[in-house]
C-alpha cells in the first residue's frame, strides 16, 4: 500500500507517492509536478520514477483544466510497473483555523469549515480545496486526508497568540496562527535526530517564497513569526511582510479597495515590489542594479531583526536551523546571518556552508560556534503522508 501526497496551488500541483510498510511511511518512489495549470498556461507533467527524469506536454483543453490534469496524473500511475495500491491521498492544506489542531479526514462538513477559512489564506486556500475537490472525483473512493499547515502551532502560548485587540474580536478568530507548520514539523523532528541541543531553545528560518521563522523549545513551536494570515513578519517574495496598519487606513482613505489592496499584498510587493525585478532571490543575486542589491538587503536585514525578537523570546539559543529555497540554496544569506549573529557565538565554516546545497542534512557551524547551525532540506510531503497513514491505522 502506499500514500500520495499532494500539494495544489493555482498553477500547479506537487505529488509524491509514499509506499508503506507495516502502516509506517517509507522513502518516496515517486515525485513531480504538473505546471502550467493557470489560464492561458501551457501544462507539463515532470516526475521522476527510480532515478530517472521524465516530461510531458499535457494537451487539457480550456475548461476543467485542474480535473483533466488529475486524470493525467492517475493514468501516469496506472501505467507504472510495481506501484504499491494507494491507501489514501495527503493533502497540505494552508489553513485550519482554531478548531482544526491535527491532520483529519475529510468529510463534506470538514470541506465546508475549510471554505469559511478563505479568506484567512486567499493565495493558497481555495487552490488547496480546489485539490481536494478534484482528487476527491478523480480518486473516488480514497480518504483524503487535510494536513494544516497552522497544526504545529498548536502549541504557541496565548501571551505570543493573543493580538492586543479586544475580547469581541478574538472570540470571532482574530488572533495569531502562524503558517509553514508541515516544514518545520519536518525540520524538528530531522533536528531531534541529529542533535541532543535540539531539544532545547531552536530557531527555524523557513526562507523561501513564502518566508517564516519559528521559535521552538522541547521540540514545540512557541513563537512564530506569521500571525492571522500568511502576510505577517518577514519580507517575502510578493508579500511586504510586517506592516504598519495605519498605512492601509492611508490606501483606504486615497481609495483603494480591498480586491487592490489584496494584489498590492500577496501579489506586488516583498521582493519584487522593491526590485521592481523579480521576486526569485537567484535572480537578484545576478543582479548589478540598486533596487536588486536594496530588495536582498532587505529581505537579510528583516530575517536579522526578528531573528533578534525571538531569541530574545527563547532567552537565548541552541541551534539555528535554515531551510525552504532561499534557506537551503542560499550562501551568502547564511554566511550575512553568520556574521551578523556572532555577538551571539555564532560562527558558520565557510567550506561546509559553501558545501551545503539542500541535497542532505548538513551541520554547518565551526567547532569553536556557541551556537549549532544546519541546513536541513525541508520534505512537507513525507510529513503529510505520515500523518495520514496514522490517521488511516487508527
Amino acid at each position: 500500500m502506499s500514500i500520495l501526497s499532494v500539494n495544489a496551488g493555482s498553477s500547479s500541483l506537487k505529488f509524491s507517492l509514499y509506499p508503506l510498510a507495516r502502516h509506517q511511511v517509507t522513502p518516496q518512489i515517486l515525485s513531480g509536478n504538473i505546471e502550467g495549470l493557470e489560464p492561458g498556461g501551457t501544462p507539463e507533467m515532470r516526475w521522476s520514477f527510480q532515478g530517472q527524469s521524465h516530461s510531458r506536454q499535457l494537451s487539457l483543453g480550456p475548461e476543467q483544466v485542474f480535473a483533466k490534469a488529475l486524470l493525467s496524473l492517475r493514468e501516469l500511475l496506472a501505467s507504472m510497473p510495481n506501484i504499491p495500491a494507494m491507501q489514501a491521498v495527503a493533502h497540505r492544506v494552508v489553513h485550519g483555523g482554531a478548531q482544526y489542531r491535527a491532520s483529519v479526514l475529510i468529510t463534506d462538513a470538514v470541506l465546508a469549515d475549510l471554505t469559511r477559512l478563505v479568506s484567512l489564506a486567499p493565495l493558497h486556500q481555495p487552490a488547496n480545496l480546489e485539490g481536494i475537490r478534484a482528487f476527491s472525483q478523480a480518486f473516488a473512493g480514497l480518504p483524503q486526508v487535510a494536513c494544516f499547515d497552522t497544526a504545529f502551532h498548536a502549541s504557541l502560548p496565548e501571551l505570543d497568540y493573543r493580538f492586543a485587540l479586544p475580547e469581541a474580536l478574538y472570540q470571532q478568530g482574530l488572533r495569531r496562527y502562524g503558517f509553514h507548520g508541515l516544514s518545520y514539523q519536518y525540520v524538528m523532528g530531522a533536528l531531534l535526530a541529529q542533535s541532543s541541543r535540539a531539544k532545547g531553545r531552536v530557531l527555524m528560518a523557513h526562507l523561501g517564497n513564502g518566508a517564516s521563522l519559528c521559535a521552538a523549545r522541547e521540540g514545540k513551536s512557541c513563537s512564530t513569526t506569521m500571525g492571522f494570515s500568511a502576510l505577517d513578519g518577514l519580507m517575502m517574495g510578493t508579500r511586504p511582510g510586517s506592516l504598519d496598519s495605519g498605512a492601509l487606513l492611508y490606501l483606504i482613505e486615497q481609495g483603494w479597495d480591498h480586491d487592490r489592496l489584496q494584489k498590492l499584498l500577496y501579489k506586488q510587493s516583498g521582493l519584487l515590489g522593491v526590485s521592481g525585478i523579480s521576486a526569485d532571490m537567484r535572480r537578484l543575486r545576478a543582479d548589478s542594479s540598486a533596487s536588486a542589491k536594496l530588495a536582498v538587503q532587505m529581505f537579510t536585514y528583516r530575517v536579522l531583526r526578528e531573528s533578534g525578537a525571538l531569541i530574545a523570546g527563547l532567552q537565548g539559543l541552541d541551534v539555528l536551523a535554515f531551510s525552504g529555497g532561499i534557506g537551503e540554496h542560499d550562501v551568502a544569506l547564511r554566511t550575512d546571518m553568520g556574521q551578523r549573529l556572532a555577538w551571539l557565538g555564532v560562527v558558520v565554516d565557510p567550506l561546509l556552508n559553501q558545501q551545503a546545497t539542500g541535497d542532505r542534512i548538513m551541520a554547518i557551524h565551526a567547532p569553536d560556534s556557541a551556537i549549532e547551525v544546519w541546513v536541513v532540506p525541508t520534505d512537507e510531503g513525507v510529513v503529510a503522508a505520515r500523518e495520514a497513514a496514522q490517521l488511516i491505522a487508527a
